[in-house]
């Protein structure tokens, strides 16, 4: 019995995270992994890889970083989980509501999922409405009912359910606003990503995001780009604005890519990159709304928010502050985006040399690419992303999609650029011949499909 078979035997779907299931990758993948260092992974027989996985965005320094994992450490041998809040829980506390311009309190929890639901749990109880607006293109906020009740999989959702969340187009101002409209003082927040596969529009357009600096001075001297606009609907129409900064909290920005677009949101919620892979997440933003969840306020009806007996572990609070402390002695981000730069240049040239510039494309924001494998007809084609990532991992690296870290540096980056040109050649005769004759076992899979 191998591993894939013992992972399926013993656990659901054989991942904890659907993300990291074996539908999600080639079949020439690993099947199973043993320990990570700086960029790199390593499986149970102590094959290298290159990652550009980076656990699910989650680490951003890289893997087994010293001075958070000591950090963690200290941490435990403090005891890790005391019955009263800890030292170190109020410092990070203090920390993010200091560090993130939109947040007066927060709370801590152990994902991201439990961080989203909880803030749409405080605008419901803070509007007294109980409508959900989530933004359609953006792939996951919550394994709660209200969020996966809006996707094909709904085996398990009470029907009761179904109609609560609601879908509206990113950048497309106008499509929230036919929904407030279809659903006045119904709705109690709009939910959604700062940027994902596409960054907020604005009236002059800005072109490509190719460094931090220009990036949010350009987006700060607008006044109506797309979150702006989002911003400004809310607050007419008494909605609260959910900002789930999940993948763009401490990549775009160590203040959140709210501070890189101009936003204020009432509601966030960071989660992933916060502590290096630490399992760490918190609801944060407004004290008139936070303070819903809260206890001194004499005769006030009761929220209960979030009551977690590891929110306040303390090994992963002592990571966040330590990782905070790296990336402002590190100047992290700024190397997300010109090492981004520079990936993204790259990976195009490729394509271009072997003429499929306009199947196999690498966009976005430079702190946080990705690429898109498209068939003759322009469709997105997963046959294709499989080939491409495949090949990759036949040149040592692991590129379901492009997290980047700390310790992606000019070694990496040469790495890379021949994994990727070998790659493309692949690609490119594929395009040719036909995916079939040079596809080992199937596609992957949709996160999201009705059926196995």
């Amino acid at each position: 019995m191998n591993f894939q078979e013992r992972l399926l035997r013993a656990i659901p779907g054989g991942a904890h995270t659907y993300s990291r299931g074996y539908d999600q990758y080639p079949v020439n993948a690993p099947q199973i992994l043993e320990r990570g260092k700086g960029a790199y992974i390593f499986n149970q027989d102590g094959r290298k890889f290159l990652d550009y996985g980076m656990a699910l965005r989650a680490v951003n320094l890289g893997y087994a970083e010293s001075e958070i994992d000591e950090a963690a450490i200290k941490q435990i041998r403090n005891g890790n989980n005391l019955t009263r809040p800890s030292f170190i829980e109020l410092e990070a506390a203090e920390l993010l509501i200091d560090l993130i311009d939109s947040v007066d309190m927060v709370k801590f929890t152990k994902n991201g999922s439990t961080a989203v639901s909880a803030a749409v749990k405080l605008a419901r109880a803070f509007t007294g409405r109980s409508l959900v607006a989530r933004c359609a293109e953006q792939p996951f906020f919550s394994y709660d009912d209200w969020f996966i009740s809006s996707t094909p999989v709904t085996k398990g959702i009470p029907q009761e359910t179904m109609g609560k969340t609601k879908t509206f187009r990113y950048n497309d101002i106008s499509s929230l606003e036919r929904l407030i409209i279809e659903f006045p003082n119904k709705i109690a927040c709009v939910v959604l990503e700062p940027a994902a596969t596409e960054c907020p529009s604005t009236p002059s357009s800005i072109d490509g995001c190719c460094g931090l600096a220009q990036c949010a001075r350009q987006y700060r001297n607008e006044t109506s780009n797309y979150l702006q606009q989002v911003q400004a609907l809310c607050q007419k129409n008494g909605i609260v604005f959910v900002l789930d900064e999940m993948i763009t909290g401490f990549r775009w920005d160590i203040k959140g890519a709210q501070n890189v677009y101009g936003v204020t949101p009432d509601l966030c919620t960071f989660g992933k990159a916060m502590a290096n892979g630490y399992s760490l997440a918190c609801v944060a933003g407004r004290r008139e709304i936070m303070s819903l969840g809260s206890i001194e306020i004499k005769g006030q009806e009761r929220v209960f928010l979030l009551s977690t007996t590891h929110g306040s572990e303390m090994s992963s609070l002592g990571a966040f502050v330590s990782t905070v402390k790296f990336m402002k002695e590190h100047d992290v981000i700024s190397h997300f985006w010109d090492y981004g730069s520079k990936l993204i240049r790259m990976m195009n040239r490729k394509a271009e040399q072997y003429e499929i510039g306009s199947s196999f494309k690498v966009e976005g924001a430079a702190c946080s690419p990705f690429y898109t494998t498209l068939d003759h007809a322009g469709s997105n084609s997963l046959a294709l992303r499989t080939l491409f990532s495949q090949e990759m991992i036949n040149n040592g690296v692991l590129m379901p999609w492009i997290a980047l870290s700390y310790r992606h540096s000019e070694i990496e980056f040469e790495l890379t650029e021949r994994a990727v040109g070998e790659s493309l050649k692949v690609y490119a005769q594929a395009l040719e011949e036909g995916v079939e004759k040079f596809l080992v076992g199937p596609p992957i899979k949709p996160v999201f499909r009705k059926y196995n």
